[in-house]
């Protein structure tokens, strides 16, 4: 047995313990975090339940406008639940996922002096098609739609925001998120909460140099575009906070995020609509509902964004200037197919990049004209710090 000579006994060693305390407060913390945005919707009925309206960002043109959005039931708080803390977020995640859309409730939206009146589907959601026989404002990009959502004697009044582009438009973008803005898996919301809370700013989700090169393009050349940015994911809807949350955490400009299918599935329709033909007729529809408005589509590689934007081209002539495709994958078989679609559009005036990173596709901008000298260097030098 080891033995101390004279002295004061030696103080225990700490660090061991206060390295796990250190981690375990960091854990709760992360878990804090992830608590109080997942609940962050269930704060606004104060616990009374109910009906509640949760609006998606809406889009349109000078003719008309849409909006889409979900109405819920859910339940209110127990009397003993506290209004603040851990148990009132633990409560407030049984009530979410518990929370159901209710079909046929009425839906009147308003915009600007422009009125009409929908109901929901059986899963809840409304979807607004508003024509503007009265014109808005043509100085704002961002206009609000009052919408209020009448069920029997409850009611609900809120609004959704809705992009118009400026009569100035010169440009409409229109890009893909998963793979091409964000790292693989914004269909998994697990991990999307995981890359947003938990891990650090640096590792998040986004591409390195993605924030600056989709400022430069909304902004264009001079820095007052305002051009329309329309972003479409695979995931379900279930997955929009999130993804707002992550543009917000990114920097990247706000633009609406138009889903490709809601997950929802049944006996009748036991398999989702596939992903690129849904894609195809999204992306049809903005290009009609832009009118004459030049379009760039950005996607990546991996899945079949080249072979969808290369249809479209060959659908719209003259429409689409650009495409860009993120490489993400490097398979020869891949690699071949992509320069295949790029031979078939050699004689239009539309160029598809096949882009290794942010940097290729901002070179490109620039010498087409769309984003300034300075938006190109922000871009490269975005490249090196978050690359």
């Amino acid at each position: 047995m080891a033995r101390h000579h004279g002295g004061a006994e030696p103080e225990p060693d700490r660090t061991g313990a206060e390295a796990l305390m250190g981690r375990g407060r960091r854990a709760t913390g992360r878990v804090g975090r992830i608590l109080h945005f997942i609940t962050r919707p269930m704060k606004r009925d104060l616990g009374r339940g109910g009906i509640a309206v949760h609006p998606y960002r809406g889009y349109g043109s000078r003719r008309e406008a849409f909006v889409m959005g979900r109405v819920f039931h859910q339940a209110a708080l127990g009397r003993k639940i506290p209004h603040h803390g851990l148990l009132r977020d633990l409560a407030d995640v049984v009530r979410r996922i518990a929370r159901r859309g209710v079909a046929g409730v009425r839906v009147e939206a308003s915009l600007g002096a422009n009125r009409t009146t929908v109901t929901t589907d059986r899963d809840g959601f409304f979807d607004i098609h508003l024509p503007l026989e009265t014109p808005l404002p043509k100085a704002l990009s961002w206009h609000q739609a009052e919408l209020h959502v009448i069920r029997g004697e409850e009611q609900v009044h809120c609004h959704a925001e809705v992009y118009v582009p400026p009569p100035e438009t010169d440009l409409l973008v229109i890009s893909d998120i998963d793979d091409t803005v964000m790292v693989t898996g914004v269909a998994d919301g697990l991990r999307v909460l995981y890359r947003l809370f938990v891990q650090k700013a640096h590792q998040r989700t986004a591409f390195p140099g993605v924030a600056s090169l989709y400022r430069a393009l909304h902004v264009g050349v001079e820095g007052e575009a305002r051009r329309p940015i329309l972003y479409v994911s695979r995931g379900p809807w279930g997955i929009y906070e999130m993804l707002e949350a992550f543009f917000q955490l990114n920097r990247i400009p706000v633009g609406p995020i138009l889903f490709l299918r809601e997950w929802g599935l049944s006996w009748r329709h036991p398999w989702p609509r596939p992903a690129q033909d849904h894609k195809h007729d999204l992306i049809t529809r903005m290009l009609t509902i832009m009118e004459d408005l030049p379009c760039v589509l950005i996607g990546d590689s991996g899945q079949q964004d080249p072979e969808v934007y290369t249809r479209i081209v060959k659908e719209h002539p003259g429409r689409v200037k650009a495409i860009y495709i993120r490489r993400v994958d490097r398979k020869p078989n891949r690699e071949r197919a992509i320069e295949r679609l790029q031979q078939e559009l050699a004689h239009s005036d539309c160029e598809l990049i096949l882009a290794g990173d942010s940097v290729a596709m901002a070179t490109h901008a620039y010498r087409q004209g769309w984003i300034s000298r300075a938006d190109l260097s922000a871009v490269r030098q975005a490249c090196v710090d978050e690359g």
